[in-house]
């Protein structure tokens, strides 16, 4: 049913929501992957036992786009089209979407910063990989504080 309220266009805000979610959280742990990755390989030329203490970043870095997955896989479970969908909740998904998203992009950016001069470091230092796993942590809350706002925005649809 189609009204003021819920506008034949409403649901494309939805999909946008689904789609920045799952685009912009993906490009976070592609970016923190292959900035992580490079150090990694380099390391396993002069170390290569050093390899698996340093894929923890590479590993964080995947955990990211889980979180944009988690979000698109709730938006997309209430669109369909034979459910009436509110303008509320196109923007409401939209935003959430968005939330996890860009916090998932800035996240694996750092991740992959931190990932990179990191394993760097450690190669040549063992007592910093303590430090560099705080700051990986740190650095991962990032996307984990988007993840806890799409949740809740989630839970705010009337559709």
């Amino acid at each position: 049913m189609t009204s003021e309220l819920n506008p034949v266009y409403a649901p494309f805000f939805g999909l946008a929501g689904v789609a920045s979610a799952m685009i912009f959280s993906s490009m976070g742990a592609a970016y923190g992957t292959a900035k992580a990755g490079v150090a990694i390989a380099g390391i396993g030329t002069f170390k290569p036992e050093l390899i698996m203490k340093s894929l923890i970043s590479v590993i964080m870095s995947g955990i990211i786009a889980v979180y944009g997955l988690v979000i698109a896989v709730l938006i997309a479970g209430d669109l369909g089209p034979k459910v009436s969908y509110s303008l509320f909740s196109g923007f409401v998904h939209l935003g959430a979407g968005l939330s996890v998203g860009l916090a998932g992009l800035a996240a694996g950016y750092a991740i992959g910063i931190v990932g990179n001069a990191g394993s760097r470091a450690f190669l040549q230092q063992g007592k910093v990989f303590v430090g560099m796993v705080l700051i990986l942590i740190f650095a991962e809350v990032l996307g984990l504080y988007g993840l806890i706002v799409a949740l809740i925005l989630n839970t705010k649809t009337n559709g």
